[in-house]
C-alpha cells in the first residue's frame, strides 16, 4: 500500500513539474520554434504578425493573430496562407526535449492563395532541400512533405489559380483534417458554399505522405449537396490525375447543380443518375468508358473522351432506348416548336452561343426521340461541331413515318444561318409539314428532295429569308378545306379532295416557295397547279386548274380553283375570271376564221391562217387603187 501512495505522488508530481515547465516557456519562444520547424520542413516562413501567447488548454502550444505562410518561389509573393488567428498544438514531451512536433493547427477567417505552375504543380507541395531527421519519407526530388496531425479552417476564403486558367473564387468554406499516422490515411471533410448552400465533402486518402509526395494514392470522396450525392473510389494523385469509378444520383438534378453554382435548364428537375469508370490526366484529358446516363424516363449508354483546352473538346458514342426530350425544348409533344402561333414565326432573338462552348463529334443512335418539335423513330446520328458551327446528319433518320437521308448546318460564326441538304422517301406529308411548319391539310406519302438556307437572329429573320430548292412526289393523298368536284359543280368549300397522284418542283426565294408545275391525278379528271407558298408570312396565293372530262364527250369543263390568304383559314373559290378566259379565246378565233374564209370568197384570193386581215384588205385595196388609176390614164 505504502509503494503505491508513492507511485501516485510520484507520478503526481511528475506532472506538476511538466506543467510548470510548460507554462514558464514563453509564447514567443514556442511559436518561433513551431516556425522554424515548419520552415525546415516546408522551406516556407511562417510569420507572426499579431499577439503571440501560449495555451495550456484545451491545446497545448500558442494563439496568434495576423499569421502568414509564405508562398511558393514561382506563385508570386502573395502569402499562400492568411489568418486572423493560428492555433498551433504542439506535443509536450518532444516540447520538453527542445524539439516542436505541430500536433493540430486551426485557424479562423483563413484565406488560402492557391495555383499551379506550367507542370501542374501546386504550391501546396511542400517541400525543402534539406528534410529533418526522422521526418516522413521524401519524394525522389528532395522535397518533404509536411505531416500535420490535425487542421481546422472555420470560415476559410479560397483563391484557385490553374496555370493559364481564370482563377476561381470561394467563400464561407470549412475544412478539417486528421492525420494520425505518419505514413496512413488521412480524413477530410470540407464545407463549400459555392451558390450559398452547403455542399459537404468526406475523403480519405491512404499513404498520405506519399500522396504529398507526388505518389499516387488511394481516393474515396462522396460529395453531398441539396437533392443529390456523389462518389468517386480509385487512385489519384496530387497533380490531380485520377482514374477509377465516378458515381452520381440526384432526385433533383436542377437543385444539386443549383447547389453546385452550375446554370442548368429548368427541365432537369427531375431524377438524374450517372455512373461511369474514368481516368484524368494532369493535361486535362478525360475518358469515361462503361458509361451509363439516367434522366427522368431516358437512358443513355456508351463511352466519351474529353480534352478541356481552351475550348473544350468532346468525342462521344452514345446508345439509348425510347428518349423524350420534349421538357427540354419546353414543348408538349408533336404539337410543340413546329407549329408556329396564328400570328406567325416567333420574333425573339434565337442565343446560339452555345455552339461555341466546345467542339464535338457525337454518334447517337435510339430507338425513338422526341425533341419537342419533331417525333423520330429508330435512326443513327452523327453530330459535328467545330468553330460555332454544327452538322448534323441522318444516317438515315426515321422521321414523319419515312426515312430521310443528309444534313442540316447551323452556322454562328458571323450571325446565324441554318440549312439543310436532305432526300426524303416515304414520309407522311401531314406530319412533315405539321411538325415543321404547322400546316396539316395535305395528306398523303411522298419522296423527294430539300435543299434550303436562311439567315438572322429569330425564327421569323430565317423564314422570311429562305432560299433554296427541290422536289417532290407522292402517291394516294388528299387535300384537307376544299373539294374540287363540288367547287366544280357548285362552288362551295369544305370537304376534302382525294388524289391518285400529285408531282411538283419549286424554287425558294426571299421566303417564298414558288411552283409552276404542279400535276395531279384525280379520279374523273386531273389538275396543274402553280402559284406563291409564302414559307415567311405564312399565306398562299395558289391556283388549282382542274380539268373534267364529261363521260362520253371529248369536251374539258375547266373552273380554276384559286386559294389566298394565311394558311390558318385560306379563301378557297373558283376563279371565274380564269375559266372564261379560254371560252372567249376560242369564240375570237372562230371569228376570226369565218371574216377570213369570207374575204377569201369576196376578194376571190386564198387568206393563209397566219395573215393578218387588215394587211390583207390594205394590200387589195392599194390593188385596186393602182388598177384604176392605169385605165384612167389609158394604161393596160
Amino acid at each position: 500500500m505504502k509503494l503505491i501512495i508513492r507511485v501516485v505522488t510520484a507520478l503526481v508530481l511528475t506532472v506538476v513539474v511538466l506543467a510548470g515547465l510548460v507554462l514558464l516557456l514563453p509564447g514567443e519562444k514556442i511559436a518561433r520554434l513551431a516556425a522554424d520547424q515548419l520552415e525546415t520542413q516546408t522551406g516556407r516562413k511562417l510569420a507572426f504578425g499579431g499577439k503571440v501567447r501560449f495555451t495550456f488548454w484545451p491545446t497545448l502550444g500558442v494563439k496568434a493573430d495576423a499569421v502568414t505562410l509564405s508562398n511558393a518561389d514561382w506563385a508570386g509573393p502573395e502569402p499562400m496562407l492568411q489568418a486572423e488567428r493560428l492555433t498551433i498544438g504542439v506535443a509536450a514531451a518532444e516540447l520538453l526535449q527542445g524539439d516542436v512536433r505541430v500536433t493540430e493547427i486551426s485557424a479562423i477567417l483563413p484565406h488560402l492563395n492557391l495555383a499551379t505552375n506550367e507542370d501542374g504543380i501546386g504550391n501546396w507541395v511542400f517541400g525543402s532541400g534539406a528534410p529533418a531527421s526522422g521526418g516522413p519519407a521524401a519524394s525522389s526530388s528532395g522535397a518533404l512533405p509536411l505531416r500535420i496531425e490535425a487542421v481546422d479552417l472555420t470560415g476559410a476564403s479560397l483563391r484557385y489559380a490553374a496555370y493559364g486558367e481564370a482563377p476561381v473564387e470561394m467563400k464561407n468554406i470549412d475544412l478539417s483534417l486528421l492525420w494520425p499516422e505518419p505514413d496512413g490515411t488521412v480524413n477530410a471533410r470540407a464545407t463549400l458554399r459555392p451558390a450559398g448552400e452547403p455542399v459537404e465533402v468526406d475523403a480519405e486518402i491512404g499513404t498520405f505522405a506519399a500522396f504529398l509526395a507526388g505518389k499516387v494514392s488511394s481516393i474515396g470522396a462522396t460529395v453531398t449537396a441539396p437533392g443529390g450525392k456523389g462518389r468517386f473510389d480509385g487512385h489519384a494523385d496530387i497533380n490531380g490525375e485520377a482514374s477509377g469509378r465516378l458515381t452520381f444520383g440526384a432526385d433533383d438534378a436542377l437543385q444539386t447543380g443549383v447547389a453546385l453554382g452550375l446554370a442548368l435548364p429548368d427541365a432537369l428537375a427531375q431524377k438524374t443518375v450517372f455512373g461511369a469508370d474514368v481516368t484524368y490526366t494532369a493535361d486535362g484529358r478525360l475518358s469515361m468508358r462503361d458509361l451509363a446516363v439516367e434522366l427522368g424516363g431516358n437512358k443513355l449508354t456508351g463511352a466519351a473522351d474529353a480534352e478541356f483546352n481552351k475550348r473544350p473538346e468532346i468525342t462521344a458514342q452514345l446508345r439509348g432506348g425510347a428518349l423524350d426530350f420534349s421538357a427540354l425544348a419546353g414543348g408538349t409533344g408533336s404539337s410543340g416548336s413546329g407549329g408556329a402561333a396564328a400570328a406567325g414565326w416567333p420574333k425573339g432573338a434565337i442565343d446560339a452561343s452555345a455552339l461555341g462552348l466546345a467542339d464535338a463529334v457525337i454518334d447517337l443512335s435510339f430507338d425513338s426521340l422526341n425533341t419537342g418539335g419533331v417525333i423520330l423513330g429508330a435512326s443513327t446520328l452523327n453530330l459535328t461541331v467545330e468553330r460555332s458551327r454544327a452538322v448534323l446528319k441522318f444516317l438515315p433518320a426515321s422521321m414523319f413515318g419515312g426515312q430521310v437521308r443528309g444534313q442540316l448546318v447551323a452556322n454562328n460564326r458571323n450571325g446565324l444561318s441554318v440549312g439543310g441538304k436532305l432526300s426524303f422517301n416515304g414520309i407522311r406529308l401531314e406530319r412533315a409539314l405539321g411538325e415543321t411548319a404547322g400546316y396539316s391539310r395535305l395528306n398523303g406519302e411522298a419522296l423527294g428532295e430539300l435543299e434550303f438556307l436562311g439567315a438572322g437572329n429569330s425564327a421569323d429573320a430565317i423564314m422570311r429569308s429562305l432560299n433554296g430548292k427541290g422536289w417532290l412526289e407522292a402517291g394516294k393523298g388528299f387535300f384537307t378545306g376544299f373539294d374540287l368536284e363540288q367547287l366544280m359543280r357548285s362552288g362551295g368549300n369544305g370537304g376534302s379532295t382525294v388524289f391518285d397522284q400529285m408531282t411538283a418542283s419549286y424554287i425558294i426565294d426571299g421566303g417564298n416557295l414558288r411552283n409552276q408545275d404542279l400535276l395531279v391525278l384525280l379520279k374523273g379528271f386531273r389538275a396543274e397547279g402553280k402559284g406563291r407558298i409564302g414559307l415567311g408570312a405564312r399565306d398562299l396565293d395558289y391556283l388549282f386548274i382542274p380539268q373534267l372530262v364529261r363521260a362520253g364527250s371529248d369536251q374539258v369543263l375547266t373552273i380554276p380553283v384559286r386559294i389566298t390568304g394565311p394558311w390558318e383559314n385560306p379563301d378557297i373559290r373558283p376563279d371565274l375570271s380564269q375559266a372564261l378566259q379560254p371560252k372567249i379565246d376560242e369564240i375570237e378565233q372562230e371569228a376570226k376564221d369565218r371574216v377570213r374564209q369570207k374575204l377569201s370568197e369576196e376578194l376571190n384570193t386564198e387568206i393563209a391562217p397566219e395573215q393578218d386581215l387588215n394587211d390583207v384588205l390594205k394590200q387589195r385595196i392599194e390593188q385596186e387603187a393602182r388598177d384604176q388609176l392605169l385605165k384612167l390614164l389609158g394604161g393596160d
